[in-house]
């Protein structure tokens, strides 16, 4: 299977290189790669050319165009005394001049004894005639001289890259002055590319006028081949090349001499890089991490690159670069995105926070299964921290995998974890070893920590089953509980939230608060609203029986709202009377992600008639830890608009400091686990008097919960908590109670 599996890969590599032997697409690719080929390779010349320059200078002495032919005779002459192998012309002469000049030129030209060859080449008629005219050496000049054609064809970018072998001028095929002078054979009209690795710049120069004097080396040109042609800016004829930019036409005529004169370049098929590619791109392929994938494409890029440079260079094989580089791109891209979809797929299957396989990853099966509900992850959770409190979860799902028939774990909420049993023996059995194993402290950090747990089990691999009966086993303090579904009650469960939208149009949903004491001045300072339902069946619904299931079923928010709405409109009514409370409104997690939510606030706040700063938002630390970004955003928005934030049940999360510094808090509410004994528990009162400091110190109020006694009021006072709430205070009531009992109550003595 996984040698079928690369063979597919490779097959898919390969494809995009096979498109690149379409020369639509490959050749601008393996043009725009010419830098690559020819700049890694730069050297000099060879120095069996010898340029001979109608330069600026020569240009300047003359003073005549076109020049006077004697001058050609005596450079002719010059050359030829001098010991030159071959003198090449790239001068036109197809056109007579005066016939004294050309005698000069013929005469010097038959001294020469054979060793001259004159341009031909063909030309466009003219702006309105696009026929190309063949251009000859004149008769006279033809007789003692080989004729060699000096066309140059730019490629479609207009840049040169190649030269013809020989090409057709009056009928008959002539070789090109390189081939000619390289004496290398070749059909007409083929082409070979021009090693434009060679630096033009190491190409032995003469002037012109310089060699007309005599004013040269003789052993400069003695046996080499000398080609004459225009390199003066003035006189045009100047082609642009990979590399070297704008040259002169003589100048890439002697680049081409010089290629062939090494030897004849060949090019090569692209199935050949492409055959490279697909071996060298297995180690790509097989790179499991990405990290190695970019190394091992780097390696095969540079290996690729050195393989073709060296067949041009040693075996003057030219092969393309596009098509392997390619290869190797689309290798590289295929291994990449392969590797970050497992990545993404195992991450979809792992929770983050322990590395364990999460709910996604739990088989389908038909064995019992169980759910162990870490009963005390609050408390581990505000005295190890997040960090801790994950290697405790670890360690704890390492025992259960002894008793798991599959040898896994996976945590499936924030404090649950899941296992498979084992159908070989009876579910008591299997809980009675898993329960021994349990008992004893796991270590973390170098301290032993007490995970307890509550476990549930369900037959036929129902997972949500057994999660139900793990909660209700924590509920009622057992170790362990089969499952047994109440369909009944489910079923109620549904029912009651189709009647959720009907109770919110009908009046049902109400309002009730319980009151805040500000324990500076003894007075009712805010209030907490609380939502009730009076079901006309069922009677008084408990809030902690419809709000889970109206979060569940994305309820929430219509429920929310329609609360803040009626707390605005009371709050209004209160203050009419000439109280001024507060009124703290709980936000569902689930809408601090909710655009649509906080644009439907924006709207009743911008309506009301009475200021934000009247209101207060209470979230939990879990609903600002499900999406910390977009919950702290949310927030900033609602802080901005005056209304103040207070983070409800502090204590009970994983990252209380680390919020307490992100989220824009006016107060906190410490839960009243921590607060109920706070004032016969010495931990506990520690606790207390420290998140009252820090919170102070951060410029917040402090709201204590569950006050239940005069003793535990008087114990927050002393710790200079701010607000207290509790049964002791007051109980949750309605509008017109509470404005009775504000009213009538006088200032509480809490010294």
């Amino acid at each position: 299977m996984r040698r079928a599996g690369t063979w597919a890969i490779l097959a898919a590599v390969a494809l995009p290189g096979l498109l690149t032997l379409l020369p639509a697409i490959g050749g601008p690719l393996d043009r725009a790669l010419d830098p690559l080929r020819y700049g890694v390779r730069q050297h000099a010349a060879s120095g069996e050319v010898v340029l001979v320059e109608m330069d600026a200078r020569s240009v300047a002495e003359i003073r005549r165009w076109p020049w006077p032919r004697g001058h050609y005779a005596s450079v002719v002459d010059r050359l030829h005394a001098a010991g030159a192998a071959t003198i090449a012309f790239d001068v036109d002469f197809s056109t007579p001049s005066e016939p004294a000049e050309d005698a000069k030129l013929a005469a010097a030209l038959a001294r020469a004894e054979g060793r001259i060859t004159l341009p031909t080449f063909a030309q466009v008629a003219g702006a309105g005639d696009r026929r190309n005219l063949d251009a000859l050496p004149l008769p006279a000049f033809r007789a003692s001289s080989s004729l060699t054609s000096v066309s140059i064809a730019p490629d479609a970018d207009g840049l040169v890259r190649a030269m013809p072998f020989a090409t057709i001028t009056a009928g008959t095929p002539r070789p090109s002055l390189s081939a000619y002078v390289a004496s290398r054979a070749g059909t007409a009209d083929t082409t070979f590319p021009i090693d434009v690795a060679i630096e033009p710049t190491t190409i032995p120069r003469l002037s012109f006028v310089a060699v007309e004097r005599g004013a040269f080396d003789p052993t400069a040109v003695r046996g080499r081949h000398v080609v004459i042609g225009a390199t003066a800016i003035e006189m045009g004829d100047r082609y642009p090349v990979p590399l070297w930019g704008v040259l002169p036409g003589v100048t890439i005529q002697a680049l081409a001499t010089e290629t062939l004169l090494a030897g004849i370049p060949v090019r090569g098929s692209g199935l050949i890089p492409i055959g490279i590619a697909l071996l060298l791109a297995l180690a790509t392929i097989r790179a499991r991490r990405n990290t190695r994938v970019a190394v091992a494409f780097v390696v095969a890029t540079a290996a690729q690159a050195a393989l073709v440079l060296a067949a041009q260079h040693q075996a003057d094989l030219i092969l393309p670069l596009a098509p392997g580089l390619v290869t190797l791109v689309a290798a590289a891209i295929l291994a990449a995105t392969r590797n970050v979809m497992r990545e993404m797929h195992a991450a979809r299957l792992t929770d983050e926070a322990t590395g364990l396989p999460n709910r996604r990853a739990f088989p389908a099966t038909t064995r019992p299964v169980a759910v162990a509900q870490i009963t005390n992850l609050d408390a581990l959770g505000a005295v190890l921290g997040s960090d801790l409190v994950a290697q405790a979860i670890v360690r704890t799902a390492e025992r259960m995998r002894l008793g798991a028939a599959d040898n896994a774990a996976f945590r499936i909420g924030s404090d649950q974890l899941a296992f498979a049993l084992s159908d070989d023996q009876p579910v008591e059995d299997s809980i009675a070893a898993l329960r021994a194993i349990l008992l004893e402290p796991v270590e973390v950090a170098g301290r032993k920590v007490d995970v307890a747990v509550a476990i549930g089990v369900a037959e036929q691999g129902d997972l949500a089953a057994a999660a139900l009966a793990a909660g209700t086993a924590a509920g009622e303090g057992r170790f362990w509980m089969l499952s047994a579904i109440d369909r009944t009650s489910l079923e109620r469960d549904i029912s009651l939230m189709g009647e959720l939208d009907r109770a919110i149009g009908a009046g049902e949903i109400l309002v009730h608060y319980q009151p805040k004491l500000a324990l500076a001045t003894g007075r009712i300072a805010s209030v907490e609203a609380l939502v009730r339902w009076r079901h006309p069946v069922r009677g008084l619904v408990r809030p902690d029986l419809f709000i889970p299931l109206a979060e569940q079923t994305d309820r929430i928010a219509p429920l929310t709202l329609h609360v803040l709405e009626t707390v605005i409109r009371d709050v209004r009514h209160w203050r009419d009377a000439g109280e001024t409370m507060t009124a703290a409104i709980n936000i569902s997690a689930r809408l601090l992600t909710s655009a649509a939510f906080a644009a439907a606030v924006d709207r009743l706040l911008d309506a009301a008639v009475v200021p934000p700063d009247a209101l207060i938002f209470e979230v939990t630390e879990s609903a600002a830890m499900a999406d910390t970004d977009a919950a702290v955003a949310t927030l900033h928005h609602f802080r901005d608009r005056g209304i103040a934030i207070s983070m409800d049940d502090y204590g009970t999360g994983q990252s209380t400091l680390s919020y307490l510094r992100e989220l824009p808090l006016s107060e906190v509410k410490i839960d009243r686990k921590f607060v109920q004994f706070a004032h016969v528990r010495g931990d506990d009162a520690a606790m207390v008097r420290s998140t009252i400091d820090l919170a102070h110190t951060l410029g917040l109020r402090v709201v204590a919960e569950g006050i239940e006694d005069a003793a535990n009021l008087a114990f927050l006072k002393d710790a200079g908590c701010d607000y207290a709430q509790g049964y002791f205070v007051a109980r949750p009531m309605g509008f017109d109670d509470l404005l009775r009992f504000v009213g009538t109550a006088p200032a509480r003595d809490v010294a």
